[in-house]
């Protein structure tokens, strides 16, 4: 087995945290209807044209068209996106620092609106000992299609066989092992910590 050289991180859900909830739970007399409106207004279907690259601007006009009633809450999944990421993964940022030290190769590949990743860098500074970070919402692609990988590996010269892809999500994990990757479905930091040493990659 050829050995690893390099890690690639998805980064919400394994850096930081990241649900609308922890934004509209405040602007709800109740959690059910909190959820109701994130299952009928602001969806993650609806948020996921951010991901590919539509600004906030574009989509909030066509979802505030379908519901003016709600429309100043439509309007704080931009100016209020920072909220949904209350703060780090716990573990994880120690993880990526043990690795940096030990010499592997850093890279990030994130589904993400391209206006947000400058502000998470400055909120999450553990974010710089990622050599490349590829946003989706700045390429108009997203994971799992294989696309966004074939943009990480042309862009680095990194080598599938010898790079260990992490990710929270199961779907996305499994298009990164078609590629050839080797792959660790994240849960939590204590979870990847044993993965990472059972292959040797820290201590």
């Amino acid at each position: 087995m050829a050995q690893i050289d390099t890690v690639v991180f998805d980064l919400g859900n394994v850096l930081f945290q990241w649900d609308p909830r922890h934004l509209y739970r405040r602007h709800f007399a109740s959690e059910a209807e909190m959820e109701h409106f994130l299952a009928t207004v602001c969806t993650l279907e609806w948020h996921l044209a951010h991901d590919y690259g539509v600004s906030f601007e574009e989509n909030a006009a066509c979802l505030k068209a379908l519901h003016p009633g709600a429309a100043a809450l439509i309007d704080l999944w931009r100016t209020g996106f920072q909220e949904m990421i209350p703060g780090p993964v716990p573990g994880t940022s120690a993880l990526i620092t043990a690795l940096k030290a030990r010499g592997h190769r850093l890279h990030g590949l994130t589904n993400m609106p391209a206006p947000v990743y400058p502000e998470l860098c400055v909120r999450f500074p553990e974010l710089a000992l990622l050599e490349e970070v590829v946003v989706s919402g700045e390429e108009g692609v997203i994971k799992p299609d294989p696309r966004i990988y074939e943009i990480l590996i042309g862009r680095t010269g990194l080598e599938p066989s010898r790079a260990l892809f992490i990710d929270d999500s199961r779907r996305n994990v499994d298009a990164a092992a078609a590629l050839g990757f080797h792959t660790h479905h994240f849960t939590d930091a204590e979870g990847l910590r044993a993965d990472l040493v059972g292959r040797g990659l820290v201590a």
